[in-house]
């Protein structure tokens, strides 16, 4: 017999923001979270961005999420290379979002002989940067990836990501990185720690079957599949494995709430 979902975990783009904009349902759904006490957490795999600063970007799009309800690659990031090397040191090609959430566990910034070389998202690759990450990694040093996305979505059209950097430093070096975020499992263990959830009554809601549904299928997570984002409907079939549910938005999601609250 299916347990009741007692927690959830999220995506954030595509699922409750497109492109900054808010999509219909998604602050019902965190506001229907909340009111029936029920654990959950936003991830994503962007990087570039501390969990304060989103924050404060799903508030401006109208969506109430509290700053410690927000799981990040670069936070999952920090906690693994704490779990493996405690106050090591690494070189980071990123933003905010990573340098902080190392810093926050121990971590000394540098350029020379660092434990681990940690790629992540940015706005602006830099050639010199990449040029020195690849001289570390032959000299010895660890390759961690944040996230294995090899674009990301703009106004404009696909913008390079982290995994389209990494594939040029492994090209470089024949040295592949470890991906932390999504589809990896260690994001959702993670995550499930974070809020000491179980995998049988917690759901992963996602709008990629890549990352958001693979994940939660290797975690032993339901998997609901929102339409809003990157997944379109004739696709979904194309895949060996399929989500639990196939939702048209996080808006035909908001009564499962409730109804597994009254439902225990």
């Amino acid at each position: 017999m299916t347990k009741p979902i007692e927690t959830w975990l999220t995506d954030m783009d595509g699922v409750l923001v497109h492109e900054e904009k808010v999509i219909p349902g998604a602050p019902e759904f965190i506001a229907r979270l909340r009111e029936a006490g029920r654990k959950f957490l936003v991830l994503t795999n962007n990087s570039i961005f501390t969990p304060r600063d989103l924050c404060a970007r799903l508030r401006a799009a109208g969506i109430d999420v509290p700053e410690s309800a927000i799981w990040t690659s670069a936070l999952a990031t920090a906690q693994f290379l704490n779990e493996q090397r405690p106050e090591g040191t690494a070189y980071v090609i990123g933003e905010a979002g990573m340098t902080t959430a190392l810093h926050d566990v121990g971590y000394i910034m540098t350029s020379h002989a660092p434990d681990y070389v940690v790629l992540g998202e940015t706005r602006t690759y830099s050639f010199e940067a990449i040029t020195r990450a690849i001289q570390l990694i032959e000299a010895g040093a660890r390759f961690i990836a944040t996230n294995p996305d090899a674009t990301g979505p703009s106004p404009a059209g696909s913008l390079p990501a982290t995994g389209s950097v990494a594939a040029l430093v492994t090209k470089a070096t024949g040295v592949e990185p470890y991906f932390v975020g999504k589809p990896n499992p260690l994001m959702m263990r993670s995550a499930l720690n974070k809020i000491e959830a179980h995998s049988e009554t917690t759901v992963m809601i996602g709008d990629r079957m890549d990352t958001d549904v693979l994940s939660g299928l290797e975690s032993g997570l339901r998997t609901f599949l929102v339409l809003s984002g990157s997944t379109r409907p004739g696709t979904v079939d194309r895949y060996p494995f399929r989500p639990t549910q196939v939702f048209s938005s996080i808006a035909d999601i908001v009564p499962l709430v409730t109804q597994e609250a009254t439902d225990e």
